[in-house]
């Protein structure tokens, strides 16, 4: 399973980016992948194709009336692992001994 961050936002649409985040969290959530969406990106968890193609979606949304669009992926990938969104938080809050802000 993989657990990929990724952040979509266009060039030249001024300040807020908000609508454009809005059209791609919508496809996130028709996606049926579980995710969490933080200040600076969407994390999503899936298997390559899910995930890969909910991203090219969201890009594909965006590029329709931006000319430029930028797209940052981070991706890390274990074999047999699910639940990952909230088990790697678990196992450093453990560590801590108390739960940290997400």
């Amino acid at each position: 399973m993989f657990v990929v961050e990724f952040s979509i936002a266009p060039f030249g649409k001024g300040e807020s980016v908000s609508p454009w985040v809005a059209k791609a969290v919508e496809i996130v959530e028709a996606s049926g992948l579980d995710y969490r969406l933080n200040p600076m990106g969407t994390i999503l968890e899936g298997d390559w194709e899910e995930v890969f193609d909910t991203i090219r979606k969201c890009w594909e949304a965006l590029e329709q009336d931006c000319d430029r669009v930028q797209l940052i992926i981070k991706a890390d990938w274990r074999r047999g692992a699910a639940g990952r969104l909230l088990s790697k938080i678990a196992a450093v809050e453990e560590k801590l001994g108390h739960k940290v802000k997400t």
